[in-house]
């Protein structure tokens, strides 16, 4: 487990934010750069590290994430190097919340992603189905799948498993206290 890396990942506005925070609380290094300030999207943090981002063209500071957590998009995957163990927490949400939570943001900043709703959710729903085919081939990676909206509503059962996963190295009550439920705005 020492070797392993641990990956939170999943779509944005899923809850990897949240997570990262709670794993943080739960006794694990988190692996962030602070680059991106919390904003009214995420008060508590994005938690990212910019050279996740860019992993395809530098994964020489991979050796450095031994043991340790970091946040990464589901769509940068498949650019991990092969060659070491990596353990992904995969965050799910209900695709109405994310599209809905990814609007909002979008319109806070200014922007608008161009794409309608309903082609999002299709082509983020494809994405999923063809990420979670190929991580399930994958020897080197072992995906544990945390639905955010079941972890809000019962996070002890929900930590549990994620506990178990990781061998069992977090303060699972530390984690359950950071549980935000004022911060669940985009509900469907």
């Amino acid at each position: 487990m020492k070797d392993d890396i641990i990956i939170v990942s999943g779509l944005p506005r899923s809850g990897t934010s949240m997570m990262m925070k709670m794993l943080e609380a739960g006794g694990l290094e988190v692996l962030v750069d602070h680059i991106r300030k919390p904003d009214e999207d995420n008060p508590k943090g994005y938690y990212e590290l910019e050279k996740a981002k860019k992993i395809k063209q530098d994964a020489s500071w991979l050796p450095e994430a031994q043991g340790k957590v970091f946040k990464m998009v589901s769509m940068l995957l498949r650019d991990l190097p092969l060659g070491r163990r990596y353990k992904i927490i995969f965050m799910k949400r209900n695709m109405e919340e994310i599209l809905a939570s990814q609007k909002k943001m979008l319109t806070r900043l200014g922007q608008d992603s161009g794409t309608p709703d309903e082609e999002m959710g299709r082509l983020f729903g494809k994405h999923l189905k063809d990420i979670e085919n190929w991580l399930e081939g994958q020897p080197h990676m072992d995906v544990v799948y945390i639905s955010y909206n079941d972890i809000l509503e019962n996070p002890q059962e929900n930590l549990h498993t994620l506990n178990q996963f990781l061998e069992n190295r977090l303060d699972v009550q530390k984690m359950v206290a950071v549980v935000d439920r004022a911060l669940y705005r985009q509900r469907k």
